[in-house]
């Protein structure tokens, strides 16, 4: 098939880019013929189809008041990536358009391209966040409560609750970009909408797309998992002084100055609230890999806990690559402390890859990684005290149930994370795709 990869970045900048890249390995390989529709940037990867992708847009960065207010005007409908997916279609000729991140920078104006009016080419997209649902991405309010209201498709929630940066004014271009792409029916042009955890497949079909929505959770490259082998170590229980592991962005809705607290609360380093006296041993520690506005909070949060804290919690900056992976590798258990309804993090994936159990909150697609006492820990998101117990169960573990434990988590991503598996799954959905064609798309052609 001719497959027609479209996500608004083109350079590995978040998950959604692991994801988008990942596919077109995995596609090519089964012998597939891939193009791309992107946006211009200097980080671009170089290919032969960049030649149609769009001007580079900034929103937030550095750029001067009259030029937000000319690429602000781009926001909900692009002319300009219209005209490019045009020219991109008549060339390629896809079977397939498999959509990932397209708002503001590249908008679903795409889908008004001419030639699809004119051919039968159906459309996949794969919701990496909830803006489908939620005109602020992440279905939490101004407040950093998690948030269903906008699922009664009445967006102005989002406007009185500031929901957005804790602007009026971008809670306000949100809600009208929720707005027109509801009353222009974009959304219909989309065949199958993949979610990545069976969490967004509940919420999506929750929120008026059920019979459109299929759960398929993300997966591993080839290249990960050799990674991940590599960096496995089975006899850190004996070999390696014991840490957990946070690894992300260092932001409010991430958990991370929870997951400080619960430490220290462990360590008995600040006021007892866990159950008992017990506390954890002296030879554990806290490591953090990453950077984010938090930082400087975290820091605080430290210092002021005095020296032993110090000691005990290790900020080590941002880290890539097999560095990181070590980072991974060698933890006794990474924490995924999310405050918000996560999808399916890959650093959750990476993490049980590598072996190393994950201590998870049970909020969005986390519990689907964490299978309780086999490849982690549950505990109720935002609950310090919660936490702060199940890093005192982790670390009293014997060796022979950790090692238990390791074996669980390689056997969960053999069965659920293989990209051979998804890609093969992706085919078949491509298939029914091509061979049901949907209501809406016979009502254009009949036009």
């Amino acid at each position: 098939m001719r497959i027609l990869l479209v996500n608004k970045y083109f350079y590995r900048k978040g998950g959604a880019e692991t994801y988008f890249f990942a596919l077109a390995e995995g596609l090519k390989a089964l012998g597939h013929e891939v193009a791309f529709f992107s946006m211009q940037h200097p980080n671009n990867e170089p290919r032969y189809w960049s030649k149609y992708f769009v001007s580079e847009k900034d929103y937030v960065g550095k750029i001067s008041a009259f030029k937000k207010v000319k690429e602000a005007a781009t926001l909900v409908y692009s002319f300009e990536a219209k005209r490019k997916f045009e020219a991109l279609l008549e060339e390629f000729q896809p079977d397939i358009i498999h959509i990932n991140n397209v708002h503001r920078q590249l908008t679903l104006s795409i889908l008004d391209a001419p030639y699809l009016k004119k051919h039968r080419v159906p459309v996949v997209y794969t919701a990496h966040d909830y803006i489908l649902l939620c005109p602020a991405y992440t279905m939490v309010d101004g407040s950093g409560k998690v948030c269903d209201d906008c699922l009664d498709c009445h967006f102005f929630h989002a406007v009185k609750k500031t929901c957005v940066k804790g602007s009026k004014a971008k809670s306000g271009l949100a809600f009208l970009e929720a707005e027109f792409l509801k009353n222009h029916h974009s959304y219909d042009k989309i065949d199958k909408i993949i979610a990545p955890s069976e969490f967004m497949k509940h919420k999506l079909d929750e929120g008026g797309y059920a019979g459109r929505t299929v759960a398929m959770q993300n997966f591993l490259t080839t290249s990960q998992m050799d990674m991940a082998h590599k960096v496995a170590n089975t006899n850190k229980f004996n070999t390696v002084e014991p840490y957990f592991l946070f690894f992300g962005r260092l932001s409010k809705e991430k958990g991370i100055l929870t997951l400080v607290r619960a430490f220290l609360r462990a360590a008995g380093l600040m006021n007892s609230g866990v159950a008992g006296s017990k506390l954890l041993p002296a030879n554990w520690t806290l490591h953090i890999v990453g950077d984010g506005p938090e930082r400087q909070a975290i820091e605080n949060l430290i210092k002021s806990a005095g020296p032993e804290a110090e000691r005990r919690i290790k900020l080590l900056g941002y880290k890539t690559g097999e560095d990181l992976q070590r980072e991974v590798g060698n933890a006794r258990f990474s924490v995924l402390c999310s405050e918000w309804r996560e999808n399916m993090p890959y650093s959750g994936l990476e993490s049980l890859a590598a072996q190393t159990p994950i201590i998870g909150a049970n909020i969005g697609g986390i519990p689907e990684l964490v299978v309780e006492g086999k490849t982690g820990f549950r505990f109720e998101s935002g609950q310090l005290d919660d936490l702060a117990n199940h890093l005192l169960q982790a670390s009293a573990l014997n060796g022979d149930e950790y090692a238990v434990m390791q074996q669980e988590c390689g056997d969960y991503i053999n069965r659920r994370a293989q990209q051979s598996l998804y890609i093969r799954s992706l085919g078949e959905l491509y298939m029914r795709c091509l061979q049901i064609p949907t209501q809406q798309r016979d009502v254009e052609e009949e036009k």
